[in-house]
């Protein structure tokens, strides 16, 4: 096992939460902010020494809600642990509504060159379904700030909005290619136990949008992106040529990483571990010097075969029988041959030159498939 050449850093920070996030999260504690560097800098500090690394990536939350000055304080002591290499990807996610001339300045100088921008979309109601804080000329002001000083853009779309008709899904896309950014996540939306969305849906306050609308505005979405140049590489991701998110690319790999801060979940020599979700509880256990890890296991030879599959299947280009056996020591035929036959049979996966992957018509249903796997 290569040892890991990837980091995350979890920025638990919010103004508000949104009613379909289920995220580790705190929303207006930015008192907890002082004591929340405290505790990444003491939690980074068991590492013993920096660990050089490809890819950095500063999700939440919402980082850039982070007043400068800490947003620099937490950069600079990441940095310190996890010096990059040349050619490196250094993302982070930002929020529309927070983005400032001086954030974008903190983002510059230490060195940040790919943005992640939370949009979801460019419709006033659909927003305001959404429960977001931002309109859609603060995107539009948010990427004109960024263009000039970060290398790769990307903007995160939601679909499948209660009441959301296909029109507005159409605008939505096109309003996205309008601002040319580099690559373009689309998600379904989710309903998610414990937030505002399931608690209204359970009450029948709000009524999902159904799986034909759902399936075909996913469809669409790659219909609309494709012919515009994207690379649909990943189930929910599109990218121009060059701008893949290789941070992300290292977790469907099955690659190895590390992790901090509240609710971050770390892969390290063959071990899984989750950080405590409580923004408050994980600053009270790393201040104390004890371990933030609220579960860890370490997955049997077979599992993580089963786990890397999985994975890699996310990718388009899917999964190669010859380079799986190398590295996994499993035949793939022999360890879930009999579920991947079914699934072809029934045209949701393909073979094509010793690479598995998933069909279009397997796309929509990804999620479905993997529980067949995982209990073949």
């Amino acid at each position: 096992m290569t040892k890991p050449r990837a980091a995350y850093v979890h920025v638990p920070f919010c103004k508000h939460r949104c009613g379909y996030c289920n995220f580790t999260l705190v929303a207006g504690r930015d008192d907890l902010i002082d004591s929340y560097l405290k505790a990444i800098e003491r939690e980074l500090s068991w590492l013993e020494r920096p660990r050089e690394v490809e890819t950095l990536f500063f999700g939440g939350g919402t980082p850039t809600h982070l007043p400068p000055d800490k947003l620099r304080r937490l950069i600079e002591i990441v940095r310190h642990w996890f010096p990059l290499t040349a050619g490196h990807e250094f993302s982070v996610e930002a929020n529309p509504a927070d983005l400032d001339s001086e954030r974008v300045a903190v983002l510059a100088e230490q060195g940040v060159n790919r943005l992640s921008l939370g949009a979801q979309s460019f419709d006033a109601e659909k927003l305001c379904r959404l429960d977001r804080d931002h309109d859609a000329e603060d995107i539009a002001r948010s990427m004109e700030l960024v263009r000039p000083v970060v290398h790769s853009i990307s903007l995160d779309l939601i679909f499948g909005v209660p009441g959301e008709s296909p029109d507005v899904w159409e605008a939505d896309l096109a309003a996205a290619l309008k601002l040319q950014p580099d690559h373009i996540s689309t998600y379904g939306l989710t309903y998610e136990r414990g937030t505002a969305l399931w608690s209204h849906w359970q009450k029948g306050q709000v009524r999902p949008l159904g799986e034909e609308p759902e399936r075909a505005m996913f469809e669409r979405g790659i219909d609309v992106l494709t012919d515009a140049g994207f690379e649909h590489y990943e189930v929910s991701n599109f990218a121009r040529p060059g701008h893949r998110c290789r941070h992300n690319e290292a977790y469907w790999s099955g690659d190895e990483y590390y992790a901090v801060g509240p609710g971050a979940a770390r892969f390290v020599n063959g071990r899984r571990e989750i950080n405590h979700r409580s923004t408050t509880t994980y600053i009270k256990r790393v201040l104390a010097g004890q371990s933030p890890v609220a579960d860890s296991e370490e997955l049997l030879p077979e599992d993580r075969a089963l786990e890397l599959f999985i994975f890699g299947m996310r990718r388009l280009g899917g999964v190669d029988r010859r380079e799986f056996a190398e590295r996994t020591g499993f035949d793939l035929e022999a360890l879930v041959g009999c579920e991947l036959h079914r699934f072809i049979n029934r045209g949701l996966l393909e073979e094509v030159n010793s690479h598995v992957r998933l069909t279009r018509e397997g796309l929509f249903i990804s999620d479905s498939i993997w529980p067949h796997i995982l209990n073949a």
